[in-house]
């Protein structure tokens, strides 16, 4: 568990460091929150590591390293061009450096409490007695972010390319590796030609040394070569798997809204098949062309003749296989996309499986499952057979390769014509099949690679969509009151043609309780969405205390959020985990804080283990109302000066419907809350009531004065309370929320 970090206080851990790497950022246009800084518990004050990556995740780039005074002296001089370089002292303190003069031999350092001081000169002596060389390079990221880079083989070579220093080693183990596979055949060549001919039992001796030394030479750096080439694959499939999820975390939210799960998760699924050709095939075949290099000259040595036939014989191998490619990647493509509709019907079934029970689907998802498996087992038949026929014409190729080429040295030979010998063509033999693996292998690698390039283009599909990367590193970062304004904004989703928010108008001040009420389709919860940032390409201004959204950061603006939605999804884990979700800083006194403002506190103390209760996958543990108020409790734990609730309480049994409602006055205290809900009970006690139509605001005012002046508010109040009587019904509905606000909550 971590700490939470406070810079408010005097005795806080975070403390000058925070604050040296605060004002750095600053220097370069971006305001970090201390919210996000992430520190262990048993961590005083934030490590050099953990300051990197508090900045590193906010779109800047950060480095910590270790100098010694004159690589301080020399960063001072630069500090005009990256500007000012935190100081890690060694008590946990920092400061900053602004300058450094050569020639007096100190430094400007300041105090980051203090931005406004002069800065006072420091010499090497008064500094080494503080400081242990650590120090935090703050810059801007250069170039385009390797998160936002598309993804193609192009990336996925220039990923493996970053192993260089070990790609050495192992290319100058290939290269060793290659040229020892000529001894053993030199070798037997010379027993042939030599020993058995003159019966040199010495010359047998040597030959067997040399054998014997180059063969524990080979296995040892074979061994050290497949373990380089372990290493490498396991980088790059830890570096790959980072990206993947970190580009997926980036995607906005309506592309998942638009495409099925399952098309999505087999789609990324392809991503290992395309490192595993990399890493594997691609790599295996580039190191085996290190042998061809070795060998063909070698073979051309002992014969030429024999040396064409086998260099023929592969040329034949990639012209049939090339002939085949065109049709084997139409069926390919065909294939994977009938893969990936059919891994969609498993997710979306999986996923509905309550629902498949509770009406008795099984036998129509049965069916829907049959039809996708038969389309896609009946094209991977195709793909099977249509790759069976270049591989029926080259086996015939590979095997004249092996035991023709034996009996044409063979005719040779006895014809006298060549001038090969017996032991020549034994070592020819031995080395042509170690010539034919290669050249074989790249001929079905470019096979393979249709696969492959398919495969990349599955993941792009997916990876490569607008990121929400550049609106979550830059942008404001600005203290939030509340105030929300939207000045003749208008938004229509992709595809649409009538928008579903049109010259919407309003403003609020900081602290109000707005409800918004309207009919299906009125534009509630799309007013929600863009508060949130979730859709930002709308015409007009949405303003929150008179910036406009777009130009916040969209990290900080969503952490400056509570949201609470119908259907709230809860994760694996403890109760007291779920309700600290993405504030890992905060301590347990605040998780009972938030759940006692949600009204949760008590159904928690109840359960079997409290705040450590496990919550199932589904939290099929929980009712309804619990679920609720646990996402409730999460929303304001971390004290968001803008709390909405998208239709909290749709779903609830009255009797939770109650208790929430209960708690509105109480969560609203000192915060803007934007409540949306088709029960206008819930919203009476509200400042004030928005009332949506078509997407347009067709009035904004209280309770009261909406069921005076508004005739669809009060169409929607009599249709919701038929049962207090026609005349007197509406009068009698505000007179209950006047004297007994918690009475009408319940309603």
């Amino acid at each position: 568990m971590t700490e939470r970090a406070d810079s408010t206080t005097p005795e806080n851990l975070v403390g000058r460091r925070a604050q040296a790497v605060l004002a750095a950022a600053h220097h370069h246009g971006v305001r970090l929150s201390v919210q996000d800084l992430r520190m262990d518990a048993d961590e005083h004050h934030p490590s050099p590591a953990a300051l990197a990556a508090w900045v590193n995740e906010q779109g800047l780039s950060a480095k910590a390293m270790r100098v010694g005074w004159p690589g301080l002296v020399k960063l001072g001089d630069d500090t005009r061009r990256v500007g000012p370089i935190p100081v890690l002292m060694r008590d946990g303190g920092a400061l900053l450096l602004l300058g450094a003069d050569a020639a007096k031999n100190v430094v400007w350092l300041q105090d980051p409490d203090q931005p406004g001081s002069e800065p006072l000169p420091v010499d090497q002596l008064r500094l080494s007695s503080a400081w242990d060389g650590e120090v935090l390079l703050v810059r801007r990221a250069r170039g385009q972010a390797e998160v936002d880079k598309p993804f193609s083989l192009r990336w996925l070579f220039s990923l493996v390319l970053l192993e260089k220093p070990m790609l050495r080693d192992v290319a100058a183990a290939s290269i060793t590796l290659s040229a020892l596979t000529i001894v053993p055949p030199l070798l037997v060549m010379q027993v042939v030609d030599r020993v058995v001919v003159h019966h040199s039992l010495n010359t047998l001796a040597l030959l067997a040394v040399i054998l014997a030394i180059t063969g524990v030479y080979e296995m040892v750096l074979g061994y050290t070569r497949r373990e380089l080439v372990q290493v490498v694959s396991t980088r790059v499939d830890a570096k790959l798997n980072l990206h993947v999820f970190q580009r997926l975390l980036a995607l906005p939210l309506d592309y998942f809204e638009r495409n099925p799960a399952g098309q999505i998760n087999y789609k990324l699924t392809q991503v290992w098949k395309v490192r595993e050709f990399l890493t594997g095939k691609l790599m295996g075949t580039f190191l085996d062309m290190f042998t061809l290099a070795f060998l063909l000259p070698f073979l051309f040595w002992i014969h030429a003749t024999l040396a064409w036939i086998v260099l023929g014989c592969a040329a034949l191998i990639a012209l049939v296989i090339l002939a085949f490619l065109p049709a084997l990647r139409r069926v390919v493509t065909q294939l994977t996309t009938a893969e990936s509709v059919k891994a969609s019907v498993m997710v979306e079934t999986v996923h509905g499986i309550r629902t498949v029970k509770s009406l008795a689907l099984e036998p129509q998802r049965k069916t829907e499952w049959d039809e996708r498996a038969a389309a896609a087992g009946h094209l991977k038949l195709q793909a099977g057979q249509l790759s069976n026929w270049p591989q029926t014409i080259i086996n015939p190729i590979e095997n004249f390769i092996q035991r023709g080429v034996l009996l044409v040295g063979a005719y040779l030979a006895l014809m006298d014509s060549s001038g090969i010998a017996i032991g020549g063509l034994l070592a020819f033999m031995m080395l042509g099949g170690r010539v034919s693996q290669p050249l074989v292998g790249l001929a079905k690698l470019i096979e393979e690679f249709e696969d492959v390039r398919s495969s990349v283009e599955q993941v792009g599909s997916v990876l490569n969509n607008p990121t929400e990367t550049a609106a979550m590193a830059g942008g404001m970062r600005p203290p939030f009151e509340g105030r929300i304004s939207f000045e003749e904004l208008t938004f229509t989703y992709p595809g649409g043609k009538t928008p579903a928010l049109d010259k919407v108008n309003f403003e609020i001040p900081s602290g109000t309780m707005l409800g918004v009420v309207g009919r299906s389709g009125s534009g509630k919860s799309t007013l929600t969405r863009l508060l949130q940032g979730i859709s930002r390409d709308y015409t007009g201004f949405l303003k929150i205390d008179g910036i406009e959204a777009r130009e916040i950061n969209l990290t900080h603006l969503r952490r400056s959020f509570g949201v609470v939605l119908q259907d709230n999804f809860l994760f694996r884990g403890t109760v007291r985990d779920n309700i600290v979700a993405g504030r890992p800083g905060l301590v347990m006194e605040d998780v009972m804080q938030a759940a006692r403002l949600a009204g949760a506190e008590e159904f928690i103390e109840r359960l079997p283990a409290g705040y450590d209760t496990w919550i199932e996958e589904g939290s099929t543990n929980l009712s309804g109302g619990q679920r609720q108020r646990l996402a409730i409790a999460r929303a304001v734990i971390a004290d968001p000066r803008i709390l909405i609730l998208d239709e909290a309480t749709s779903a609830l049994d009255p009797e939770s419907e109650a208790m929430v409602n209960a708690n509105l006055t109480r969560l609203g205290k000192d915060r803007t809350m934007v409540i949306v809900s088709h029960r206008l009970s819930s919203l009476i006690d509200c400042n004030l009531i928005m009332v949506m139509d078509r997407g347009r605001v067709v009035d904004l005012a209280s309770h009261g004065t909406l069921l005076e002046r508004c005739t669809i508010y009060r169409s929607l109040w009599a249709q919701q309370n038929r049962h207090l009587g026609s005349g007197m019904g509406a009068r009698t509905a505000t007179l209950v929320s006047v004297s007994d606000p918690v009475a009408a909550g319940a309603r």
